[in-house]
């Protein structure tokens, strides 16, 4: 999912290309102060005449300017909101009441200690269809100082993983790597990230997609291991499994296949 600032036509025009399944359109912290209004009115129109594909977030800002935000983009139909900063169940009301009849998915970015302690509940929200975790605030916040592995973080994202899950979420969005240069540490990274449990990562620059998404597409040995074993499965009809090594397979390793399948497109 690659952001692309709002206030910056140019790299709005050429967003689609750049490889990645999703953009966030960013009207928050990529856009200065002083040129909110202005990017506003870039997104709307940039929104009425976007191609469909790939997919489209709008990032909004989640204080006094939402409302401006939300009337702005609704015109243009845009696939789901980003609500950063999201700390609570009633943030997400907040924006619910301000898109009106407009039945738009929320993404919400946890990137508070409440966050991330509320979870569960954020991801209970009948609007929320993702969670992502933004890993800058919420370090500053909680004085943490990461080591290259980046170790200190695990809880906080594993508690996201976990609300995920909980509430049938897909895998939430992993948290960017404002080092664009270094694209092998963005790779460990990465790797990392889908090992805990993350379905997908934010990219601030485009560099950084085709990484991300060799990572997490599928091999195609991977794709025929979780094809062969659901052919396996179906012809069981609901008995005992196998996979191709004599391995007992339950229902946990089938839906995992499943997801395999459905990553691979």
């Amino acid at each position: 999912m690659l952001y692309v600032p709002g206030d910056q036509p140019e790299k709005l025009a050429k967003a689609a290309a750049r490889g990645a399944d999703a953009l966030i359109v960013d009207l928050e912290d990529a856009v200065p102060v002083g040129r909110k209004a202005e990017a506003r009115a870039t997104v709307a129109a940039w929104l009425r005449e976007r191609p469909r594909a790939p997919v489209v977030w709008v990032r909004v800002n989640a204080d006094e300017l939402l409302g401006e935000d939300v009337a702005a983009i609704a015109g243009g139909s845009p696939d789901g909101v980003y609500l950063p900063k999201c700390s609570s169940v009633a943030e997400v009301d907040r924006l619910v009441r301000a898109l009106g009849e407009a039945d738009v998915p929320v993404c919400a970015l946890l990137e508070t200690a409440a966050g991330i302690l509320d979870a569960r509940a954020i991801a209970s929200h009948p609007r929320v269809t993702r969670l992502a975790i933004g890993e800058a605030d919420l370090s500053a916040e909680l004085g943490i100082d990461p080591s290259p592995d980046e170790r200190e973080l695990a809880p906080m994202r594993a508690m996201v993983v976990l609300a995920s899950a909980a509430a049938h979420l897909e895998p939430p969005v992993g948290p960017i790597s404002t080092d664009f240069a270094d694209l092998e540490a963005l790779r460990a990274s990465t790797v990392a990230l889908k090992r805990m449990g993350f379905g997908g990562r934010a990219a601030i620059h485009p560099a950084q997609v085709a990484v991300i998404n060799e990572v997490f597409t599928p091999t195609p040995d991977e794709v025929t291991r979780a094809r062969e074993l659901l052919e396996r499965f179906e012809a069981s009809g609901g008995g005992v499994v196998t996979d191709g090594d004599g391995r007992m397979v339950d229902e946990a390793i089938v839906r995992a296949a499943r997801r395999t399948l459905a990553q691979a497109g």
